[in-house]
C-alpha cells in the first residue's frame, strides 16, 4: 500500500473516530463528478451517455465543496467526464485542499499540460491519470490516437514541477496478465508515478461496448497471475493488503458502496457511482433512505460481476481496521513504501 504516511495517519484516526462515535455508515472518500462531459469517447465509459444538454452543465464551485463538506469525508475523487474541461475547477481543488481535504483529480491528461499552472503542488493534491495499458492498447480503450504519449508527457512534466502523480488502470477481458503486468512496470519503473490503482472493468448499461467486461473469476484469475513473482510487493499499489487479496481470490467481502459516494449534477446518487437507482439532495438522505442490504454480489444481478474498488475496498479497509493482525501488515506495506 503506496499511501503517504501522513494520509494514512489521517485516514487511520477519522475510522477510529467513526467507530468511537458509533458510526455505522460514513463516507472514506466521495467521488465528486462536477461535469459529465468529456473531450474523449471511451467505449467503457457510461457517463458521456446524457443528452447534449447535461453535458453542457457545470457545477457551481460553492454546490462541489458543500457536498464534500456535507458528508464530512477526508478524500475526495473528482472525475467526470474530464473535470478539467470545467472551468473552475482549480478553484474546487484549491478550496478543498485549504480544507486539508486530500484530493486527487481524474484526468485523461489531454488538457493537463495546458491546465497545470492553475495548480499548486500540495501534499493533499494529486493528479490522477487514466492508464489503461501501454501506447496500441491504452489508445484503442480510448478511442484516440496520441492519448497515451500525451499522457506521459504529462506525467513526465507533473513530476518535474513538484506535483504529486497516481494513475488509475481498468481491465478488460481482453487483458492478459502480461499486458497487466507491461503497463504496471512500466509506470512503476519508467515513470515513477508515486501510486497506481487498479480495477477490473465494470459493465455500465451505458456503454457502447459491452463484450469486454470482466466477470468475478476472470477477474480472479487474472490478477492473481498478473501478481504473481513478487510483483504485488514491488508495486506500488494504492489499495489495502486485503483489497489486493480480495481480487485474488483469496477472500471474499459484502458491498459497503455507501462508504464511497458519488455526487454528481443530478445530486447523490444511489448506490454508487457504477449505478443509478435514483437521486437524493442530502448526503444524510442517502445512507438513512438507501436499502444497501439489497445491492452486492448474490443480491442484485446488476452486481454479479463487480469486483470494483468502490464497492469492495471500503470493506477491505474497514476489515484491516477490524483487525490488528491486518493493521499491522498494511502499516508495515505503508513504511517500506515510504522508504523508497
Amino acid at each position: 500500500m503506496a499511501m503517504p504516511l501522513r494520509q494514512s495517519i489521517k485516514v487511520a484516526t477519522y475510522l477510529a473516530e467513526q467507530k468511537l462515535r458509533g458510526r455505522d455508515k460514513f463516507p472514506l472518500i466521495v467521488e465528486l463528478e462536477p461535469l459529465f462531459a468529456c473531450n474523449l469517447k471511451c467505449e467503457g465509459c457510461g457517463k458521456i451517455q446524457h443528452p447534449a444538454g447535461v453535458l453542457k452543465q457545470r457545477m457551481p464551485v460553492a454546490q462541489a465543496v458543500g457536498a464534500v463538506l456535507e458528508s464530512g469525508a477526508p478524500m475526495v475523487s473528482i472525475a467526470g467526464g474530464e473535470p478539467l474541461m470545467h472551468p473552475q475547477i482549480d478553484e474546487i481543488v484549491r478550496q478543498l485542499v485549504a480544507r486539508r481535504k486530500y484530493v486527487f483529480l481524474c484526468t485523461n491528461a489531454l488538457l493537463m499540460r495546458k491546465k497545470m499552472d492553475k495548480f499548486t503542488p500540495s501534499p493533499y493534491f494529486a493528479f490522477a491519470v487514466h492508464i489503461d495499458g501501454l501506447r496500441e492498447r491504452h489508445d484503442e480503450s480510448v478511442a484516440k490516437e496520441g492519448v497515451f504519449d500525451e499522457a506521459v508527457e504529462a506525467i513526465k512534466e507533473a513530476k518535474r514541477r513538484g506535483f504529486r502523480v497516481t494513475t488509475n488502470s481498468t481491465f478488460f477481458n481482453t487483458d492478459t496478465p502480461q499486458t497487466v503486468v507491461e503497463v504496471l512496470n512500466f509506470l512503476n519503473d519508467d515513470l515513477k508515478v508515486d501510486e497506481m490503482m487498479i480495477s477490473p472493468a465494470y459493465a455500465y448499461e451505458k456503454a457502447p461496448d459491452q463484450e469486454h467486461f470482466l466477470g468475478v473469476e476472470q477477474t480472479r484469475e487474472l490478477f492473481k497471475k498478473a501478481f504473481s513473482g513478487g510483483n504485488r510487493r514491488r508495486w506500488r499499489l494504492n489499495h489495502s493488503p486485503l483489497f489486493l487479496d480480495f481480487l485474488e481470490g483469496k477472500v471474499d467481502f459484502p458491498c459497503t458502496a455507501w462508504a464511497i459516494p458519488n455526487y454528481s449534477l443530478f445530486g447523490w446518487q444511489r448506490p454508487c457511482y457504477l449505478m443509478s437507482d435514483g437521486y437524493v439532495p442530502t448526503y444524510r438522505e442517502l445512507i438513512e433512505d438507501t436499502d444497501w442490504d439489497q445491492y452486492g454480489r448474490g443480491k442484485d444481478p446488476r452486481c454479479a460481476n463487480c469486483m470494483a474498488h468502490c464497492g469492495y475496498e471500503p470493506t477491505a479497509v474497514l476489515a484491516t481496521m477490524g483487525s490488528l493482525k491486518e493493521s499491522l501488515r498494511a502499516m508495515r506495506e505503508t513504511v517500506s513504501s515510504n522508504r523508497e
